[in-house]
């Protein structure tokens, strides 16, 4: 499903700022919601939505670093961008420690900022295409049943039907079956994009430390 149109939330207590911001933004066709605080922004808090954070530093009762550790405490993680007349070394450091995607000083170029918004608006839409990818990826293998979850487990190490017939105490035939019906559901066009799948799941390494205790068929 396309994602909709961005938002660009900008939370600044300096009104003029805030209006040439949206002003700016609005310009080149991005949808602009402007905040006077840290406590306005979190009664609209954005959960799921495509967009950005454009915050400014230095802000009476809540300062900006506060709202991002707020925001981090609360799962959202829509890229921010700090701006503020009053950037040093360390607060910059503890902006990007805690997952800043850029900070900007005032004054700047609006060709700066607006380039500064695209990167983040694209990281932020990859990043929800992939949380979109994984919970496909997630409903196929939870259509798979107990017994194809095993053999998919042990395909993906590299194993042998044979072997993994030996394992399962059934016959290569079977196994057979369960690895078709393991390929289907999770509409894997090779052996190399179904261990793809499974290092996405987080299911390799702990089948890999399994395969090693299955002797090798001459």
């Amino acid at each position: 499903m396309p994602l909709a149109a961005p938002t660009v939330f900008v939370v600044d207590d300096d009104a003029s700022v805030r209006k040439a911001l949206s002003r700016l933004l609005a310009s080149v066709g991005i949808r602009v919601e402007a905040f006077s605080s840290a406590a306005d922004f979190l009664t609209r808090a954005p959960h799921g939505e495509h967009g950005c954070i454009l915050l400014d530093v230095k802000m009476p009762a809540m300062t900006g670093l506060e709202l991002q550790r707020l925001l981090l405490d609360a799962a959202i993680e829509m890229p921010v961008i700090f701006v503020s007349a009053h950037v040093d070394i360390p607060l910059t450091v503890r902006a990007m420690k805690d997952g800043a995607f850029e900070v900007l000083t005032k004054p700047f170029q609006d060709e700066v900022l607006l380039e500064a918004v695209r990167l983040a608006l694209d990281r932020d839409e990859h990043h929800h295409q992939d949380r979109a990818e994984m919970e496909e990826l997630r409903r196929r293998f939870h259509t798979l049943t107990p017994k194809q979850r095993q053999v998919m487990a042990m395909v993906v190490t590299g194993m042998l039907n044979k072997q993994i017939a030996g394992v399962l105490g059934t016959s290569e035939k079977t196994v057979k079956v369960h690895r078709a019906q393991v390929v289907s559901k999770m509409r894997a066009s090779s052996l190399p994009e179904l261990v793809r799948m499974a290092d996405r799941l987080g299911l390799t390494e702990e089948n890999s430390r399994t395969a090693e205790t299955v002797p090798k068929v001459q």
